[in-house]
């Protein structure tokens, strides 16, 4: 049984996804950064790979990305970071990112190196679902890793239901048609979360884009299995002298834990 799936056998609700952005705030900083996020009560972790044209991610995450490629993160930095990952920790990471700079690395020698080092799944926005199924599904379950598919508030119901057939892990569903980190009016998309719940899907659903505190996280929640926080935290850790103090603080502010 894969990380993911005993995650979700295990809990069914509020499950919180917290996304940072590999190398920032420095290069030596995504290990502690998830140690940190293990230890104070984040369920899982999903790891952004920095890209200099990162079409879903809004200017928190692209500011990240663009400060994580300064500092000298690539594919191949995080991936020998990553070696040590389960000698540590046996929390869920998933890795984010797009296909281009996967393709160049070469996408069965990423994904072989990728589950070699205990990454569980990846999220790849522009992944057509039809390469998905034609050609680079078959990598990705040769590895064992489970891929997560997007879904937005102005995806058809037999788009959902289809590239939720094609997921495996869980369902990333975007809470509006925007980039990540965007104001939301979450009245807006209740009717978009409760459709999802009402579907019955496969996977489980996780909300991403606009949740930032304990009062998004919970109305993100309602009718989802979880939530997942992103630009409210690497906003969080860009004045940061201490991750895992300021991961402390930070995550106890959505869940209550200290």
């Amino acid at each position: 049984m894969t990380r993911l799936k005993k995650l979700f056998d295990a809990k069914s609700s509020k499950v919180l996804n917290v996304y940072c952005t590999a190398g920032y705030p420095t290069l030596d900083s995504t290990l502690p950064i998830i140690a940190a996020l293990d230890k104070n009560g984040a369920d899982l972790v999903e790891i952004g790979m920095p890209y200099s044209d990162p079409l879903a991610d809004g200017p928190v995450i692209q500011e990240s990305g663009a400060k994580a490629i300064e500092n000298g993160m690539s594919i191949e930095v995080l991936l020998d970071q990553l070696k040590s990952l389960r000698t540590t920790s046996n929390i869920p990471v998933v890795l984010m990112g797009y296909m281009n700079p996967v393709l160049q690395y070469g996408f069965d020698k990423f994904c072989m190196a990728a589950a070699a080092v205990g990454v569980d799944g990846l999220i790849l926005p522009d992944m057509p679902a039809y390469e998905f199924e034609t050609k680079y599904g078959a990598i990705l379950k040769k590895h064992q890793l489970d891929f997560i598919f997007l879904v937005t508030p102005e995806t058809p119901t037999e788009r959902i239901q289809y590239l939720d057939s094609l997921s495996s892990g869980f369902l990333y569903a975007v809470s509006a048609s925007a980039t990540t980190g965007a104001a939301l009016n979450f009245d807006a998309v209740d009717a978009y979360l409760q459709k999802l719940k009402e579907l019955q899907l496969n996977n489980p659903i996780l909300v991403g884009f606009g949740v930032k505190d304990a009062a998004s996280f919970e109305l993100a929640t309602r009718y989802t299995t979880g939530a997942i926080i992103g630009s409210a935290y690497i906003k969080a850790l860009e004045k940061s002298t201490d991750v895992s103090a300021t991961t402390a603080q930070f995550l106890s502010s959505i869940i209550g834990k200290s």
